[in-house]
């Protein structure tokens, strides 16, 4: 007779009236993904879950076992599965916001292109992508502004003389980012953009590449785990492009 090849797992987890493990569920989900039968036990009360982690030496719930072994939580089992690498294989380095902001923002400035000239191959499409990428990444520095503002005194050249500039920076940051993506007040928003993105690429050309110093960008908040480099430095030719654009296209325009 063929034998039964069903993969079983046990999990354990919170499962209260007041309180539902999120990262039970991730586990279940997981585990059923992964093409597991889940014996799925539910720990009901704060006692019962007491109880439990003291009679298997954990200090955290959800547990999982897998063929009579234990596996662990749920950051164990994305580990067990090769999702993720070992904690001590990871990387603080992390480029995962940088790729959702210009990601999304790139998918916006074509779905404007589309919507307002139908087509999305577009002058205005590759201006609206740095514009929008410009307030998005304001708004990632303006969520913790004391924080953004410690990380850039680690390197920008003119925060270091004038600390206030780290607080400014997000603010004309995200006016200069509005108003071109409205393509108004170009004789405010051009000039703002061309100095902060003047400022910015010459302090992390200074700090990357002349002193080879190993620090992490402010670019996308005081939280980050980016390398400061070429994400930040791309940042501010961006700016920089943009600042020197937009007045000739106005001149042009006009002419």
């Amino acid at each position: 007779m063929p034998q039964d090849t069903a993969k079983t797992a046990q999990l354990y987890r919170m499962v209260m009236p007041d309180h539902l493990c999120p990262y039970g569920l991730k586990s279940k989900d997981l585990l059923d993904r992964e093409g597991y039968e889940v014996e799925d036990h539910h720990l009901t009360t704060r006692e019962e879950t007491d109880v439990f982690m003291k009679r298997h030496g954990v200090e955290t719930t959800p547990q999982t076992w897998i063929n009579n072994e234990r596996i662990g939580g749920y950051d164990d089992l994305r580990v067990h599965f090769g999702i993720d690498k070992p904690e001590s294989e990871r990387s603080d380095a992390s480029y995962k916001p940088v790729i959702a902001i210009f990601s999304v923002a790139f998918l916006m400035s074509l779905g404007l292109s589309w919507f307002a000239f139908e087509s999305v191959v577009t002058l205005r499409a590759f201006e609206w992508f740095i514009a929008i990428s410009m307030c998005f990444l304001a708004v990632q520095k303006l969520q913790d502004i004391e924080s953004f503002s410690t990380m850039f005194l680690n390197y920008d050249l003119l925060a270091r003389r004038w600390v206030r500039y780290g607080y400014i920076y997000p603010f004309g940051e995200a006016l200069a980012g509005i108003l071109m993506v409205a393509g108004a007040l170009t004789w405010l928003s051009a000039p703002v953009a061309l100095f902060i993105g003047t400022i910015g690429a010459a302090s992390v050309a200074k700090a990357v590449y002349i002193d080879k110093r190993d620090l992490k960008c402010a670019c996308v908040g005081g939280s980050s785990n980016v390398p400061l480099g070429f994400v930040s430095l791309t940042e501010n030719l961006m700016m920089i492009a943009m600042g020197l654009w937009m007045p000739v296209k106005v001149y042009l325009l006009d002419w």
